[in-house]
């Protein structure tokens, strides 16, 4: 099992060569899938080490953008642990960055993940209408429509999604997860969402929960 609190600092500290042999390391111990989440969490935790950091003008956008590379970089190495041998497709995501939003890192790590643990990922990318949401829901049978946002302003764009997907008579048939910055649990009551994360990793479990 990987050292967590280590690879928690190794990413906020933008260490690449230190966590990749971290997670090197633990993936040659072949690790179960669980303990291949709480190595991407530690990462996640690393990960919102570097957003603290960059508030308070100690990072910088380029830091940023290599922690998302970073990111990206880990993800990529333990997905085969988390997707195992021959693994069912297990459920159907529907996946956007909300009307208004164009920030898709997390969106993209999400993608990965749940990608990883058996799920097909219909991804619509940035600035998706609540439209495109229902239309690509109904095409493919979504078990789960999940949505990301990072400003403010997305938390009106997930609830219309939401009233367009009762509207379309889909509502009833598909779990809406949403994540992001303004998410918490009175903005996913306003929504009216599911759940809500953010933390990618404890957003596939909370999608695997819902597909057992």
């Amino acid at each position: 099992m990987v050292n967590v609190q280590l690879l928690t600092q190794a990413v906020g500290e933008l260490d690449e060569d230190r966590v990749m042999a971290l997670l090197t390391e633990f993936v040659a111990a072949m690790p179960t899938a669980e303990e291949a989440l709480s190595a991407l969490n530690a990462c996640q935790q690393g990960m919102n080490a570097v957003g603290e950091l960059y508030e308070t003008g100690e990072y910088f956008v380029g830091d940023l953008i290599f922690a998302g590379e970073l990111l990206t970089k880990a993800v990529d190495l333990i997905k085969p642990v988390l997707r195992g041998e021959g693994a069912a497709t297990i459920g159907k995501i529907v996946l956007g960055t909300v009307r208004g939003d164009i920030h898709d890192i997390g969106k993209n790590i999400f993608k990965s993940l749940v990608e990883s643990a058996g799920f097909e990922v219909y991804d619509l990318g940035v600035d998706t209408s609540p439209e495109a949401f229902v239309a690509k829901a109904r095409e493919v049978g979504a078990d789960v429509v999940g949505m990301s946002g990072v400003l403010n302003l997305a938390t009106a764009a997930m609830k219309n999604t939401v009233d367009a997907l009762k509207a379309a008579g889909l509502r009833n048939g598909v779990k809406v997860l949403i994540g992001g910055n303004p998410v918490n649990s009175e903005v996913c009551r306003n929504v009216g969402a599911d759940a809500f994360t953010t933390n990618a990793a404890q957003g596939v479990k909370i999608c695997q929960g819902w597909v057992k």
